[in-house]
């Protein structure tokens, strides 16, 4: 069945003239499908040069905003409508303006995990990969660091010689992990590597072998002599691993490290979005894109 799935799709969106984006935290099915597979930025770049007029993002909804801001001529789809990010969505404009007033000489770095409307206000955009080394290019000294504050927290560790402002959000996924689930984890794994995301608590970090992005996680674990690994990130890529490097082991920090909304994108969602039985056309004004696209533009600029 699934792969019957999987050759309709494959048949249809070349028929279709479709590009398929599969973020790193879908499912194996749909990353077999697709076309790119990754973290958000790269997938934007991705669509950017795909020569496909029509683009589906199987990811959250600033993803597929991403894309847009990045390929406006092309349409673009979130595969599932309801597929959000909490973190992207806990702040808007209207807050930062407000917070602006209160540090007026803090250049705003927003994390791609953000609105297009967010991105409008913020000076320069940062990825999980690019944040400590745009901050630390930045010509500005004093940085309002949004929305992540476990994210900022890295960096601000990492960047001493700036100063730092941070809010109190973050993804709700990464952020629940403690050092105890860290601690539990080595005990039943004494010999694996822990490999983490910047989104997870400091204390969580601290305890990491190696930090960073989704993408850097895979790339670390699929190069390292080492044969066993502890995930820490959402369990999506200890899937993925798994098929990558059948030789080595890979252990989730935590049974509970799941996005459901990423969770909820599915293979008949692609095929129904193709189909134009399901799925969003993403549209932004175009006011609003040249605005929001500006702190990404920056974020290149300073080698991001």
């Amino acid at each position: 069945m699934v792969k019957d799935l999987q050759q309709k799709i494959l048949k249809l969106k070349a028929e279709r003239d479709i590009c398929i984006l599969a973020h790193s935290y879908m499912s194996e099915d749909i990353c077999e499908v697709a076309d790119f597979t990754g973290d958000s930025y790269a997938l934007a770049l991705k669509a950017k040069t795909a020569k496909q007029s029509t683009v589906i993002m199987c990811g959250v909804r600033f993803m597929a905003e991403t894309v847009k801001m990045l390929a406006p001529e092309k349409r673009v789809y979130l595969a599932n409508p309801q597929a959000g990010c909490p973190m992207a969505e806990q702040m808007d404009r209207e807050v930062i303006a407000e917070v602006k007033k209160m540090y007026p000489d803090y250049a705003v770095v927003a994390y791609v995990n953000t609105t297009a409307q967010l991105k409008t206000i913020a000076d320069v955009c940062v990825t999980s990969s690019s944040a400590v080394k745009i901050c630390r290019a930045m010509p500005e000294k004093n940085i309002l660091f949004i929305p992540d504050i476990n994210l900022g927290t890295y960096v601000k560790e990492q960047v001493p010689e700036k100063n730092f402002k941070l809010l109190s959000g973050g993804c709700p996924t990464h952020a629940k992990m403690e050092k105890s689930d860290v601690l539990k984890a080595k005990a039943a794994h004494p010999n694996a590597l822990f490999l983490v995301h910047p989104e997870c608590r400091p204390e969580v970090v601290k305890l990491a072998d190696y930090v960073g992005s989704t993408s850097g996680i895979m790339d670390f674990a699929i190069n390292s002599e080492a044969k066993e690994f502890i995930i820490g990130t959402e369990n999506a890529i200890v899937e993925h691993l798994q098929y990558k490097c059948p030789e080595k082991r890979f252990y989730p920090l935590s049974k509970d490290l799941l996005c459901h909304n990423m969770k909820i994108t599915t293979l008949p969602d692609v095929l129904n979005c193709i189909l134009g039985e399901g799925g969003e056309e993403i549209i932004i004004d175009e006011q609003e894109r040249q605005q929001s696209v500006k702190c990404i533009e920056r974020m290149i600029e300073l080698g991001g």
